[in-house]
């Protein structure tokens, strides 16, 4: 498995922290390789820790292309497990004491400088002004890496649709055309990143196709006052989930397993605390039957899922699970 790895094993300035209690973990110990590829080319292995190795090629990018239009798409890796982070990162977060989440605050540090790197670029190739810069996460913390403070206040984990799996960093930089500390408080997705990236260029959307995404720069320069999206929704084999207003309800629906619906009003409980779905039939069925209405234009999955698994809503997977606790299936 190509570029897991973010240094080789035996490199004295890294340190490691493997998470014997999680699977997935013990896999990727296994199947990664310290190594990445150009252009589907032959596997090499990086010069230097990958997460800087990636930072120092997205420098050079900039640099190379600083007289003409450029799209950059830097996928850092960091902070996905297996855990490994430079030495120097780990010995500056020596207040942290469990080791594994050291480790995971020093691959931060790492992810954080380099995207400082990509701002000083630009900024020193007078290109700060005009371009558009956007930060996100594809998901939030994975309760497989054992740390369960790290998507608090929100619930859940990656692999989940509870605020504490989707609700992610979504940052928009671009100084001559973005007021600077605007917050926007509607939800918005990533993929509003494709409309929004086209109007910021000027090009056309393809019309032979439906665009989910719209373009939020007029959202963000307080041009359009109602919400870009009257509902968003998520689905993954056994999970699916919708978001209409400040509802939201969750379904995990397993082959063959048992069935959980959740519902939340997150104008007053964001940190879904409070299932409300007994209590409100109705809005569940009128949410349900907008899910169907919605998935009865989208195609299928295009190959079927191996694996249905339970995920503990509340707890990593280095704590026991409870009689209480609740479950989210998820697919894969």
């Amino acid at each position: 498995m190509l570029g897991g790895m973010y240094a080789r094993e035996d490199d004295p300035t890294v340190v490691d922290a493997r998470q014997d209690f999680d699977p997935i973990d013990r896999f990727l110990w296994h199947v990664t390789q310290f190594a990445s590829s150009f252009n589907g080319g032959p596997a090499f292995e990086l010069p230097t820790y990958m997460t800087d190795a990636y930072s120092s090629e997205a420098v050079q990018v900039i640099e190379r292309n600083r007289d003409r239009p450029f799209f950059l798409y830097l996928a850092y890796f960091a902070p996905h497990n297996p855990l490994q982070a430079r030495r120097e990162d780990y010995d500056a977060l020596e207040h942290i004491d469990l080791h594994r989440e050291r480790v995971y605050g020093a691959m931060m540090r790492s992810l954080d400088r380099g995207v400082g790197a990509v701002l000083d670029a630009l900024r020193s190739n007078g290109l700060e002004e005009n371009t558009l810069v956007i930060f996100t996460s594809d998901n939030g913390g994975a309760g497989y890496i054992g740390l369960p403070a790290v998507n608090r206040p929100y619930r859940g984990w990656k692999s989940t649709y509870f605020e504490g799996g989707i609700h992610v960093p979504f940052l928009a930089r671009w100084p001559g055309a973005i007021p600077a500390g605007m917050v926007y408080s509607e939800p918005v997705h990533h993929f509003d990143i494709f409309a929004t990236a086209a109007a910021a260029t000027g090009a056309e959307l393809p019309s032979d196709r439906t665009i989910d995404g719209v373009d939020l720069l007029p959202y963000l320069r307080g041009e359009m006052s109602d919400p870009p999206h009257r509902a968003l929704f998520w689905r993954n084999g056994a999970a699916r989930s919708v978001r209409r207003g400040s509802h939201k309800l969750i379904l995990s629906e397993p082959p063959g397993g048992m069935s959980q619906q959740w519902l939340f009003d997150l104008a007053v409980d964001p940190y879904e605390q409070s299932n409300i779905a007994t209590a409100n039939p109705r809005l569940v069925a009128d949410l349900r039957a907008e899910l169907e209405a919605h998935y009865a234009t989208q195609p299928g999955p295009a190959w079927a899922p191996y694996v249905h698994a339970p995920i503990n809503v509340d707890r990593d997977e280095a704590q026991s699970a409870r009689p209480e606790d609740e479950f989210a299936y998820w697919s894969n």
